[in-house]
């Protein structure tokens, strides 16, 4: 193999990665709305406003290859980081309760906002927007400019 299509297999696979997590907490977030009737706070709405399209962007950025895919999708994967770390300070008591926009309907650091009564599920979206957008820089290098 030669260096082009080393290039191009590492960088499929770092956006193939990025598009399964995407993918996953899509599901997961379906899932939890629509199975087992968790209705979603605000916070997670704007969470899922950019993980939702993520999944769609990868998708199509790996059919064929578009190296260009990581300069799409890296500002949805910031702004859902930026959000899920406000809500994650919030649901740990970090901001005060004259910041939550959470003020009517589902409070955004509620109890059924945990999983099996151990797994909060802003950690959850954390963990993803955070994988998503290390894997996206780790790709961005190797893209033309």
């Amino acid at each position: 193999m030669n260096q082009q299509t080393t290039t191009n297999t590492s960088l499929w696979m770092l956006i193939f990665s990025s598009w399964l997590i995407a993918a996953f907490a899509t599901l997961s977030s379906l899932f939890f709305s629509e199975v087992m009737e968790l209705t979603p706070c605000i916070l997670c709405w704007y969470q899922r406003i950019f993980m939702f399209p993520l999944a769609i962007i990868l998708l199509v950025g790996m059919f064929p290859l578009d190296k260009r895919v990581v300069h799409y999708a890296l500002p949805f994967a910031l702004l859902g980081l930026i959000f899920t770390l406000y809500h994650c300070l919030l649901f740990y008591g970090f901001i005060p309760e004259n910041l939550q926009p959470c003020s009517q309907g589902v409070p955004c650091n509620d109890d059924s906002m945990v999983l099996f009564d151990i797994l909060p599920i802003p950690l959850l979206s954390l963990a993803a927007f955070l994988s998503i957008t290390i894997l996206l820089f780790l790709a961005k290098p190797r893209t033309p400019q």
